[in-house]
């Protein structure tokens, strides 16, 4: 099965204050229904790849979550609703501050969830040990 896609748009909050737009490629494929990745581009470039926990963008639609180089939160802007990420390069370092359409992430979510449901996710611990095991 083809990897759950979605395109949202992402504002990154530039240390001056400015707001620079992206575009932030989320997916999520049933081999590995428990990550999300995300791709952020700008109009010239790409930014480095992320790849995160599936729930921790689904708390951080309702509540703070995360520590160390990635966090999720609400957050109310003047365009409605947002998830604010906080990516930084190490504990405490400096990293962005990006906010994402809350709806679109929720809408993305659910397609992710319409593949694997929460809890329903599989893995093979047997297969992981042997191939752990085998190098």
């Amino acid at each position: 099965m083809s990897p759950v896609a979605a395109l949202i748009s992402v504002r990154l909050q530039a240390a001056t204050g400015d707001v620079v737009p992206l575009l932030g490629r989320f997916s999520c494929d049933r081999a590995d229904p428990y990550a999300v990745r995300a791709r952020f581009v700008t109009r010239y470039a790409g930014l480095p790849s992320w790849c995160f926990d599936r729930q921790m963008p689904a708390e951080g639609l309702h509540r703070p979550v995360g520590e160390g180089d990635v966090a999720f939160r609400p957050q109310w802007t003047p365009d409605g609703e947002a998830v604010r990420v906080e990516l930084r390069d190490s504990p405490g370092g400096q990293g962005a501050i990006l906010l994402l359409d809350a709806r679109a992430m929720a809408r993305f979510l659910d397609e992710t969830y319409a593949v694997a449901a929460p809890g329903a996710e599989t893995s093979d611990a047997d297969a992981f040990l042997d191939e752990l095991l085998a190098r």
